[in-house]
């Protein structure tokens, strides 16, 4: 009996889903920055993009790291979760513990979006008014971390339903 598409379940292809949203987001804008005036807005405007817009690959390990590990949790899912016995080791649950993970790994790095810049750049965006934000693709990154936390709770809810329902089965012969 070996590895088949046909059974691997939903929830596995969420999760690589996820993983593969994750990664496409990884070339979408990251890091923005954005002016508070009209003509800091036209001179950032007038400097090349890979200086006022980031990709995750060009901003920093917090950047980059979550949707890589997402992408091999889901692979991994997708690879090993029709196996029982890798079900039954504990298999969704390292999947949750990988994606949560991979959150933690999120939101330290939009909390520490500033830190990809140097304490003089830092300062100089400060003085002149310029501020660090998150791009479209972080925003679409996020998402698919907070859903590749939900899927493996159902996956793991749905396995101890289905433990209960053949705990009962056995009961009533």
């Amino acid at each position: 009996m070996g590895w088949s598409f046909d059974r691997v379940g939903w929830r596995a292809w969420s999760g690589l889903g996820a993983g593969l949203l994750a990664l496409a987001s990884t070339f979408l804008p990251w890091t923005v920055l954005t002016a508070d005036t009209r003509e800091l807005d036209d001179a950032l405007a007038a400097q090349a993009h890979s200086d006022v817009v980031r990709t995750a690959w060009h901003s920093d390990f917090f950047s980059w790291c979550p949707p890589i590990l997402l992408l091999l949790i889901g692979a991994v899912m997708v690879a090993f979760g029709q196996s029982s016995r890798a079900r039954a080791a504990g298999l969704p649950q390292l999947w949750l513990v990988g994606a949560a993970v991979s959150l933690l790994l999120a939101v330290l790095g939009w909390s520490l979006i500033e830190l990809q810049f140097g304490d003089d750049e830092r300062e100089l965006f400060r003085v002149a008014g310029v501020s660090i934000n998150g791009g479209f693709g972080r925003y679409v990154s996020m998402l698919a971390v907070i859903a590749a936390v939900v899927f493996p709770v159902w996956d793991i809810l749905a396995a101890r339903a289905e433990r209960r329902a053949a705990a009962g089965r056995k009961r009533r012969r």
